[in-house]
């Protein structure tokens, strides 16, 4: 399984099957890729429905012919192949199981959510912009997440001791920080959040820049 940061809270996983979640590349000052650099995509992922997440997704998915799965109101809002969920529900799309679990986050369109899904043989939990709350430690029960996407940018979502202690929680194998560094009022460096998770569970946390692509 190959993971590439797109910047922000932007991915694209692929085994074969062409992952892409919350895809914001136009107007994102870090971004390394555009819209139209994603033509073969499988599904479009979006947690909520604010520009800094929602950003590109109904225009890769036009382009592409992928599938867009999220809340709702936002999977039916724009003219695209969108397959609507809410929480506790799980679906199976182009052969994945995509579950749509809560986010602590304010939003004006459908809720904030985060997905936990099963691709590659991996179970994957991106956590969309939320705050610590305690359910994640039942999603972690449940779902035994391996690989985690933490927000830790502070501000309009977790900082890196807060993000470190829901990672301890949710002791995944993997975790890749997010949500930092795009603007200047958010963390600008991941190195606490590393140095804190490592120190309270067993994760190796991985550092992504924009652009860089890992396998798993």
């Amino acid at each position: 399984m190959k993971i590439t940061a797109l910047g922000h809270s932007g991915f694209l996983i692929d085994d074969g099957t062409k992952v892409v979640i919350d895809p914001f590349l136009t107007g994102n000052p870090v971004a390394k890729q555009t819209p139209t650099d994603f033509k073969n995509v499988d599904v479009v992922l979006v947690t909520h429905s604010h520009p800094d997440h929602l950003g590109d997704a109904y225009a890769i998915v036009k382009n592409s012919g992928a599938t867009l799965v999220g809340a709702h109101e936002v999977a039916v809002g724009g003219e695209v192949a969108g397959e609507g969920m809410n929480f506790g529900g799980t679906i199976h799309v182009r052969g994945l199981s995509i579950t749509l679990v809560k986010a602590e986050h304010s939003v004006d369109v459908g809720d904030a959510a985060g997905f936990i899904w099963r691709q590659g043989g991996k179970v994957l939990y991106h956590m969309g912009d939320t705050s610590l709350f305690s359910d994640i430690r039942f999603l972690a029960e449940v779902y035994k997440p391996e690989i985690l996407f933490v927000p830790i940018g502070d501000r309009y979502t977790m900082n890196p001791q807060d993000a470190a202690l829901a990672t301890s929680w949710v002791n995944p194998k993997v975790v890749i920080p997010m949500h930092y560094k795009t603007f200047p009022f958010l963390v600008q460096s991941p190195a606490e959040f590393k140095k804190l998770s490592e120190s309270m569970c067993k994760a190796t946390a991985m550092i992504l820049e924009p652009g860089q692509t890992t396998e798993i």
